[in-house]
């Protein structure tokens, strides 16, 4: 199934979700990192990654949720892209919440309870994000109807089809 939304030929959800996942994953070693060194530096890198990546998950959200609607009612898909996208939505909210608890002391030392947020909003991005990977790769949601290995490029305006073997 071939995504709605594009950027330059490429699915604008698939394009997008690194950045937050990428901020939010670095936050929380951060995090790691300033539990075993104690330098409330690290602390407060990880507190700016945390707004960076909510911002940059509000950002991709719209493009998977528009992918999201054109899944076929009743297949697997749409049932794991609803899981999916309901699971990252908890994931923002958790770091929306280590965000908030944070937001009043951001030169000092997160409590356990701002770790904790930001743990577990790490922790069920990992299944997200797995059931992410489970819809393109193994679904095929938001891939090119006629991808192959010999496809033109996405900007060469030519389909995806072009030069398939037969």
């Amino acid at each position: 199934m071939e995504s709605r939304a594009k950027i330059l030929g490429h699915a604008a959800h698939a394009l997008l979700i690194v950045f937050p996942l990428g901020l939010l994953a670095t936050a929380v070693i951060f995090d790691v990192i300033y539990l075993f060194i104690g330098n409330p530096n690290l602390a407060l890198v990880s507190f700016w990654m945390i707004v960076a990546g909510i911002v940059g998950g509000f950002v991709a959200a719209p493009f998977g949720w528009w992918d999201w609607l054109a899944i076929p009612q009743g297949t697997r898909a749409k049932s794991v892209g609803l899981l999916h996208g309901a699971g990252n939505v908890v994931v923002l909210l958790l770091f929306i919440i280590t965000w908030w608890i944070r937001r009043g002391a951001v030169d000092l030392a997160p409590s356990m309870t701002a770790l904790l947020f930001s743990f577990g909003g790490a922790a069920l991005a990992l299944v997200t994000g797995w059931l992410g990977g489970e819809l393109v790769e193994w679904l095929g949601v938001g891939v090119d109807r006629g991808a192959h290995l010999d496809a033109p490029s996405s900007l060469s305006g030519h389909p995806a089809s072009e030069n398939a073997e037969h």
